[in-house]
């Protein structure tokens, strides 16, 4: 018995995420997945999204969540540095100072007999895998974006196929397993113009440098992305295992349900407002935890809402960095003026709102984490992209999974509220409306069967539990062991094992 605790003490694995909401959540649903097979699990991240964890959530640094230890480190900025208006400086600084801040985090916590079976990072900390080189650690990336982008960014990174660039930036990009895209339809860091040069040098790095991964993990379903995700058998696979989103979406035992971790915390009276509305009439507005809208755009969405006379439930966050040009805020007088019509909170349990009866439609700045929930949740959506995988991901919503319609932009970059009631129409009435429902309720039916046992996430998740399992020993017992990284990828071809 001794001998077995012993065993069980050193199956360690460490996950590794940015600063950003979106990139914890996936981490801490498949951390939760490796907990429930008698795996010690931590999850690391920045100092800043650490103490914003703790003081939402209430979490403790020992117990995340049931079986996930809450670790951080730096990123070389002070807590009170504005890292969304400075998302370059904020990158190069984490990619400065984060490999040694996370090295020194594996020393103090990881001494023997403790044993990490593997590290775990996100796409926007690749040199996780630097450092898990120089501890001989396998290390696997959960892509937390659409497998399609996984096959954009790896050809363009590495020059496979044609891309726009400033002297002809008309270009129709073709790749296979995916629709034809034009420039509106491209993630912004594939952009010639893309303003964010610390984000492409980041991809270029990590997608020029696959071998340093064991394993890619995605959080998507092959039912949902098959195309995309045959595309690339032949040059890198994407084994994937999600959606990862909350148990209770999938139909599952809510007791396996973990909390999502917020930066700020739910308004729950939300709920009981919507308890109040009749069913499928409720539409849903939320832009995520970094986008914020500037003046013009939130006044054009208010002035929809007000004209298409249905309830709705809007969610404006609290600014941390308030600015004087109306950013990100309500028009004066909205709140009185629809006070009878809709409301509108800081933050919502965005689980329990998808799964509400009285929800007809989501308008979302198209983050993949909230498509994944949508698509669970079976609901229609409004694709309002703004940037890095949303333009994409709203053209997968509109013209692969057609699941929604999209918001299309003037010339000046402005939305109008004509358009946006336009899209609230085409979405909540008629024969468009009805079919797009018709297929997100088979999307919701599919990503259920893929997690169920069996089923193709299912078994590609059991199927990285053997190897990293099997790693662990070979390297015990043979310290010559060679890259494993495409050991059993070849397995991915129907069903993704």
């Amino acid at each position: 018995m001794a001998q077995a605790a012993e065993k069980q003490e050193e199956n360690h694995v460490l996950l590794v995420a940015s600063s950003a909401q979106g990139n914890v959540n996936p981490m801490v649903r498949l951390g939760k997945r490796l907990a429930a097979k008698g795996i010690h699990v931590a999850l690391a991240t920045t100092e800043v999204t650490y103490y914003r964890i703790l003081k939402s959530s209430g979490a403790s640094a020992t117990d995340l969540v049931s079986g996930i230890k809450l670790l951080c480190y730096s990123d070389g900025l002070s807590l009170d540095y504005d890292r969304v208006s400075n998302l370059n400086v904020y990158m190069d600084s984490l990619g400065k100072h984060g490999p040694s801040n996370l090295s020194t985090l594996i020393k103090e916590h990881y001494t023997s007999p403790k044993k990490l079976l593997c590290l775990i990072t996100n796409p926007f900390v690749p040199w996780v895998s630097d450092v898990a080189t120089e501890y001989d650690i396998p290390c696997a990336m959960l892509w937390i974006q659409p497998c399609a982008l996984y096959a954009i960014y790896y050809r363009f990174f590495n020059k496979l196929s044609a891309f726009p660039t400033l002297t002809d930036p008309g270009i129709v990009v073709e790749l296979p397993g995916l629709p034809s895209m034009e420039m509106e339809d491209l993630p912004s860091f594939v952009l010639p113009n893309n303003p964010f040069g610390s984000f492409s040098k980041l991809l270029s790095q990590l997608f020029q440098g696959m071998e340093k991964f064991k394993w890619v993990l995605g959080n998507s379903f092959y039912e949902l992305e098959k195309h995309a995700i045959d595309s690339m058998c032949e040059l890198f696979p994407i084994r994937v295992i999600g959606p990862l989103v909350p148990p209770t979406l999938l139909g599952q035992d809510q007791k396996l349900d973990v909390a999502s971790v917020g930066m700020w915390k739910s308004d729950e009276t939300c709920m009981e407002w919507l308890n109040e509305q009749p069913p499928c009439s409720v539409i849903y507005l939320s832009f995520g935890s970094i986008v914020v809208l500037p003046a013009k755009q939130m006044e054009a969405i208010a002035t929809a809402l007000k004209n298409a006379k249905r309830p709705f439930l809007w969610v404006v966050k609290p600014t941390e960095f308030p600015k004087s040009d109306g950013v990100g805020q309500l028009p004066l007088g909205f709140l009185e003026e629809t006070k009878d019509q809709g409301q509108v909170v800081g933050w919502s349990p965005q689980t329990k709102v998808l799964s509400h009866p009285a929800i007809a439609c989501f308008i979302t700045h198209c983050g993949w984490n909230s498509l994944l929930e949508t698509i669970c949740a079976g609901i229609p959506l409004i694709a309002y992209p703004q940037w890095t995988d949303q333009p994409a991901n709203a053209k997968l919503i509109a013209d692969v999974f057609k699941i929604g319609v999209r918001i299309k932009k003037e010339v000046d970059g402005n939305i109008s509220s004509e358009v946006i009631e336009k899209c609230i129409e085409d979405v909540m009435i008629g024969p468009v409306a009805e079919q797009l429902r018709k297929n997100a309720m088979a999307l919701k039916a599919k990503a259920r069967q893929a997690v169920a046992a069996g089923g193709s996430s299912d078994e590609n998740m059991q199927l990285f539990m053997e190897e990293i399992f099997g790693y662990s020993c070979q390297k015990d017992d043979s310290p010559n062991v060679g890259n494993l990284s495409h050991e059993g990828q070849d397995k991915v071809t129907d069903g993704g094992v």
